[in-house]
């Protein structure tokens, strides 16, 4: 035996310091050295496990010649020798630090020809690459079986797990595919895990191309990214480039983008409702009752298009795949339910999509979102809370620009039935910069509506007023559709009302008395409508305001009917008139107070001006009762008799009569004694109220 043989017998000696990798200097040299010569053959074995290759077979051609030619030592004594020398452990792995040497030692070509024989190997098997497809693409082996491999495992997450697919078309590349023919796929994986800027960028350089290949999958992509980025009407922009005759089974998604976009021709003109699904899958029934869905919305019967959108959510839920969509059947679903009164069909959709994964992860926010807003509609505003929540922390990345604008239109709704005014003045201001991000469409109407109402609360209608006249415009090149137009109408009402501008609020009331005969919301909305004209008038009938207010309870707005039959009974002239509106409010809402506030027994007692000793009357250390405590804030907010009178519920008597009584328990000389006491008997808890942030 040889002195070569013998140092390769022991264990390199490797006393230096590693390097910043780990391993120690020139150790390849030295490993090139041992195994040279006689242990040529050795070297070579250890080479080709180091690549993948595995024991005990099949090998290296070359080395499997060798070996059955007996020109080297045969397979069992060259194992021993690299087991006794330390270079292989007992399950034929190369050690860490050998398998490094020998593959930085080795020539690259060496390498790579190595490596695409052991993928012949594989392939003549029949078996996949697997893992080390990945290991081989990485360390820059370009080969088309590589390449194709890696493909086909990216196709097979990219619905499911978007940023694995993400990483596999990345080594694809590096494994020799085509960036084109990849294009599509990969911006479809990137806008899947969020990351819009990367999948607009793969896509613009896809749509440059004279040919592009999968031409309809970058449109679709395009399209969806355009959504959710605030700007649909781009999104159509992207169909109408590609054309009718490109467009196949994405003609549904295209007429929604155009529909959405006010676009009804340009939708017609590329899909055809009695046309049937391109093929008899799930998804492609799925897309083509979209596509019906949404253009029945427009029609003469729009709430016909409530059910069909309805068949294709359960469709897609049932399919399980997530494509690249502009909106999803069950948000379009919802939207149609909301806008027609009926948001607790609009939650339970939503809630049923959100489960099956509609969209992807990409459309949960969005799907939680409407669901929080159908129950803000219902008066259940914890429950909307909760959904919004959910929502912002649904996926790793940030909301999109258009459900960070829905999310924070929900902030302003949920503040303005609160009643807290600085809360409604924070969310406004979230607000104000989500609405600089996003366009209007025919899908976020409900947001803008929202906005209207704050907006003139707050005197910024000036904030909101191009907005609001682009979305005039878009409904008046769709004809008008009373299913969508009526809930803006009302926002324009209750708008006009704040501002106190009959000018303003006539035509949109004689657009919801038009609406009335295809709309039985639009019918209510009407009547709501002139009810609160002849309260703010002073001269309404008490039983048609009380019918009014029922009636929005019953469409699905229980806190607009408290509000107005609250409203009414402040102005009411006879004591039983003040008391069966205020009876009426609290049927429609009955935690009173928009805040919280007292039980609903709690309540009737403040409305007939009793003070008893009920649990809600009983002082505490401050020496004020929970009811009084209330009153009390809203007197620190400013609020006269009559503003707190419709706040809580109560009669502006019944609210002077409270504020008597906290001036006598707090020893108050005048006004602004009582409101340095109340500040000083408060002080925590209203500061707490002002600036719920803060806690």
């Amino acid at each position: 035996m040889d002195g070569n043989l013998q140092r390769a017998e022991r264990p390199v000696p490797l006393h230096t310091a590693p390097d910043h990798q780990g391993h120690p200097p020139h150790v390849a040299e030295l490993m090139a050295k041992q195994l040279k010569g006689a242990n040529a053959a050795l070297r070579e074995l250890l080479l080709a496990l180091s690549v993948g290759f595995a024991l005990p077979g099949p090998l290296p051609a070359d080395l499997q010649h060798k070996l059955m030619s007996g020109t080297v030592e045969d397979l069992d004594s060259l194992v021993d020798r690299a087991e006794a020398a330390g270079l292989l452990t007992p399950d034929g792995t190369v050690v860490g630090t050998a398998q490094h040497a020998l593959l930085s030692a080795a020539p690259t070509a060496k390498v790579h020809a190595l490596q695409r024989e052991l993928v012949t190997v594989f392939a003549s098997a029949g078996q996949p690459l697997g893992n080390l497809a990945r290991e081989l693409a990485r360390g820059g082996l370009a080969d088309p079986r590589v390449a194709a491999e890696l493909e086909q495992a990216a196709d097979a997450m990219l619905e499911t797990d978007p940023r694995l697919a993400s990483q596999l078309y990345e080594e694809a590349l590096l494994a020799g595919s085509d960036p084109l023919a990849l294009a599509a796929r990969r911006a479809q994986a990137a806008a899947g895990d969020g990351e819009l800027d990367a999948a607009a960028r793969i896509i613009d350089a896809l749509l440059v191309s004279p040919d592009p290949p999968d031409v309809r999958r970058g449109a679709d992509v395009a399209a969806a990214v355009w959504a959710q980025r605030g700007m649909l009407a781009r999104g159509a922009d992207v169909y109408s480039w590609l054309g009718p005759g490109r467009v196949g089974p994405s003609a549904p998604l295209a007429a929604v983008a155009m529909i959405g976009a006010g676009d009804r021709a340009a939708a017609e003109a590329f899909f055809r409702p009695e046309a049937p699904a391109a093929s008899p899958t799930l998804l492609a029934a799925a897309l083509v009752q979209t596509g019906q869905g949404i253009l029945a919305s427009l029609g003469d019967k729009p709430h016909q298009g409530i059910p069909i959108l309805i068949h294709a959510s359960d469709m897609l839920n049932s399919a399980g795949t997530a494509l690249p969509l502009p909106e999803t059947p069950a948000a379009l679903a919802a939207l149609l339910a909301l806008h027609s009164g009926e948001p607790h069909l609009a939650e339970t959709v939503c809630r049923a999509a959100a489960a099956a994964g509609q969209g992807g992860h990409t459309a949960q926010p969005r799907l939680l979102l409407l669901q929080a807003w159908a129950a803000m509609m219902q008066d259940k505003l914890e429950d909307a809370r909760l959904a919004a929540t959910e929502a912002a922390k649904a996926n790793h990345w940030p909301l999109v620009p258009r459900d960070e604008f829905m999310s924070a239109a929900l902030e302003v709704g949920l503040a303005r039935r609160n009643g807290d005014v600085p809360e409604l003045i924070r969310a406004w201001e979230r607000a104000r910069e989500a609405m600089l991000h996003t366009s209007v469409d025919l899908y976020n109407l409900l947001p803008w509506g929202e906005l209207l109402i704050a907006a003139a609360r707050l005197r910024e209608t000036r904030r909101v007023a191009q907005y609001l006249e682009d979305a005039w415009k878009l409904l008046g090149r769709l004809g008008g559709p009373a299913l969508w137009a009526v809930p803006l109408h009302w926002s324009a009402v209750q708008a006009a009302l704040l501002s106190e501008s009959p000018a303003d609020l006539a035509p949109h009331a004689t657009a919801l008395a038009r609406a009335s005969t295809h709309s039985q919301l639009a019918a209510v909305l009407a009547t709501a409508g002139k009810a609160w004209v002849s309260v703010l008038a002073g001269r309404f009938r008490t039983a048609e305001v009380e019918g009014a207010a029922r009636l929005l309870g019953a469409v699905g707005m229980p806190w607009e009917g408290a509000r107005l039959a609250g409203h009414a009974a402040a102005r009411a002239e006879e004591r039983r008139d003040m008391m069966r509106l205020l009876s009426c409010a609290r049927d429609l809402h009955p935690q009173g107070s928009p805040a919280g506030g007292a039980s609903g027994a709690a309540e009737v007692q403040a409305g007939t001006g009793a003070d008893n000793g009920g649990k809600g009357a009983q002082p505490d250390a401050s020496g004020l009762s929970e009811r009084e405590k209330e009153v009390a804030r809203l007197v620190l907010e400013g609020k006269t008799y009559r503003e707190i009178g419709e706040a809580i519920y109560i009669s502006p008597r019944t609210a002077e009569h409270h504020i008597a009584r906290i001036r006598r328990r707090l020893g108050a000389e005048n006004r602004s004694d009582l409101l340095a006491r109340l500040r000083l008997s408060l002080g925590v808890e209203h500061s707490q109220q002002l600036n719920p942030q803060q806690e």
